[in-house]
């Protein structure tokens, strides 16, 4: 039987393992952050307002899809440890409690889609026009988010097992549709209507539907390890409860992330004159900076289940080496993005036909976190793979809440809003000490005893 054979994540060389994992994951991610940029150039060639309300949408966006890694990373961790184990029953325990969850999430997000984007907007912005987008796109991307919901627990589901080039052609199938459809929702081809903000919507979700009944046919199909059956099914008190141990955590710290650039957004308010270029100008950093982070995460989707594996399987030496692989491929990806937003911003915000005026200084001076927040992202992904994510989930809150928003705050009260960017390299600087603290912490508690 296959699944009682040695998983190769338990055989196969630390680096080539790594890379085999990582590496179609970094190029699906990168397809992905490709879609989120072009997706956002199309709406801002289709109109300015329209592309400011779709920057505002990001933490709503960002919400809902915290919520569903959230939950992938839970079951992530505990399906791979499971299997590290041989302990096959719990493994699908793991897998049918997890996709459980996320419908449950689902529903969530359908009310909040219904009943709460017009609020969200109003509290952002008093550009009727802003609004109005910001409704007709937020609203389409919540009530259709089951899509988004299967597909990322469909694909971290092949990624326990190592099935990475499944998980990988999952993903990509959605962001080529969503390539695809952008343009004609959009702009209208043939007897499709010009849709506008409503039509990159559309296309959005269309791609995450599409891709989640390819992830549903993938696992039923190749994923021999588990097996996933809702005949019978009853929820899993412990099992939830394990899941939720590590993914609620890095629920929380993604959710996070929705807070401080809502904050950020807030604050950007106090500059009256130029309070929607500068929104703008932040809402072009984030989504041009998902073309460097996102390789990251796709590095780390690979890397949690090498490491939740050996520890189930209690093998420290490879725990170790995977950890020091990943913190310098991360470095140097983040090194990467730091040349790119310093030497070439006018470039890059070209793309987006936005200021550069109020965007070079604002990539100039973001960007110098990056080479500390590779570091860190790793560190944070570690802390949960061995169960420690309420660390990790310490230090994302420390960064963005304790740290970003207050500096962020009392810079803009000097009236220069090129200041206010300086938040957060002075943010990350808290989270690299600690990060390193922590890791320090999880090599002389969790690893180190590993070898008695």
């Amino acid at each position: 039987m296959e699944n009682t054979r040695e998983n190769k994540m338990g055989t196969m060389p630390i680096n080539k393992l790594l890379l085999s994992l990582s590496l179609p994951m970094v190029a699906s991610m990168l397809v992905q952050a490709l879609y989120n940029i072009v997706d956002s150039v199309f709406v801002s060639m289709y109109n300015a307002d329209a592309f400011t309300a779709v920057s505002l949408a990001f933490p709503l966006q960002n919400l809902m899809i915290a919520f569903a890694t959230g939950t992938g990373v839970g079951i992530n961790a505990l399906l791979s440890k499971s299997l590290g184990e041989k302990n096959f029953e719990r493994a699908n325990k793991a897998a049918n409690n997890g996709i459980f969850i996320s419908l449950v999430h689902y529903l969530i997000f359908l009310l909040i889609g219904i009943f709460g984007v017009r609020a969200f907007f109003s509290a952002q912005s008093s550009d009727i026009d802003v609004i109005n987008y910001g409704i007709e796109y937020a609203s389409i991307c919540l009530i259709a988010s089951i899509g988004v919901f299967t597909q990322i627990t469909t694909e971290r589901l092949l990624l326990a097992t190592g099935k990475s080039v499944l998980s990988m052609a999952t993903q990509l199938s959605g962001a080529v549709i969503n390539l695809i459809m952008d343009p004609i929702l959009i702009f209208g081809f043939g007897p499709i209507p010009e849709m506008g903000a409503a039509g990159a919507a559309l296309a959005t979700v269309i791609g995450q539907i599409i891709a989640a009944f390819i992830g549903i046919y993938f696992n039923r199909k190749y994923n021999k390890e588990i097996h996933v059956t809702f005949r019978n099914f009853k929820p899993d008190g412990f099992v939830i409860k394990r899941i939720y141990a590590v993914g609620l955590p890095s629920t929380i710290m993604a959710s996070i992330t929705s807070v401080m650039t809502f904050g950020i957004n807030k604050i950007l308010t106090s500059f009256p004159t130029i309070v929607n270029e500068a929104q703008s100008v932040f809402g072009a950093y984030y989504k041009l900076q998902s073309f460097i982070f996102m390789p990251v995460f796709g590095l780390n989707n690979g890397m949690v289940p090498i490491i939740a594996y050996n520890y189930g399987a209690k093998k420290p030496d490879r725990m170790k080496k995977t950890i020091t692989l990943a913190i310098i491929y991360a470095m140097s990806i983040m090194l990467i993005g730091l040349l790119a937003f310093t030497f070439i911003p006018h470039i890059l915000l070209g793309f987006f036909n936005t200021s550069t005026t109020l965007g070079v200084p604002a990539f100039r001076a973001i960007s110098l976190s990056f080479i500390f927040a590779g570091f860190c992202i790793i560190t944070g992904s570690v802390l949960q793979a061995v169960g420690n994510g309420f660390l990790s989930m310490c230090t994302s809150i420390v960064r963005q809440l304790v740290v970003l928003l207050p500096a962020a705050y009392l810079l803009s009260l000097s009236g220069n809003i090129n200041l206010v960017w300086f938040s957060f390299p002075i943010a990350e600087i808290a989270s690299l000490l600690m990060s390193m603290f922590f890791l320090r912490h999880v090599y002389k508690t969790i690893i180190n005893p590993l070898y008695d």
